[in-house]
Order: C-alpha cells, then structure tokens, then sequence
C-alpha cells in the first residue's frame, strides 16, 4: 500500500513543477534529492528545501517558460529537430 502523502508538500512540489515546467515526480524527485544532500530525511525537512526552493526561484531573474521557448525556437532550424511526428 502507498504511504500517504503529506498534503503541503505536495502542494509546494506541484508550484515547483509548475514555475519550472517540470512534472509533478521530477519536481518531488529534485527536492527529495536536495534534501537528502542536505540531510534532512523527514517530512519537515522536505517541507523547507521545497520552500526555499522556490524562495530562490523568486529571487532568479530568469523566466525558466521563456526561456524553454526560445531553446526550441532556435532548435528548429537544425536537421534533427521534427516538429511533426
């Protein structure tokens, strides 16, 4: 059976995925990591490394959507990129 998960660190993943147009699983993967890195093994400590996670992508200047966008417009001039399967 599954653990259940805790309801705000879910949350505070699902704004990370958002704000860097990931998935929900590789946005919990990367804080789960960072905070192993960290030491931090319980909930609370994967609570505060989601939390200044995104603390420091509000401080980041760069717009991480944008600049998605402007690497695949600048891939469609090259030989391999498909834009239709």
């Amino acid at each position: 059976m599954a653990a259940i998960q805790d309801p705000t660190l879910v949350k505070l993943c699902a704004q990370l995925a958002s704000r860097l147009s990931i998935s929900l699983a590789s946005a919990r993967r990367q804080v789960e990591q960072a905070a192993a890195r960290e030491g931090h093994r319980n909930v609370e400590g994967r609570r505060a490394m989601a939390e200044s996670m995104l603390a420091a992508l509000d401080h980041d200047e760069g717009d991480h959507a944008r600049q998605l966008d402007a690497l695949l417009e600048n891939s469609e001039g090259d030989g391999n990129f498909m834009l239709e399967d």
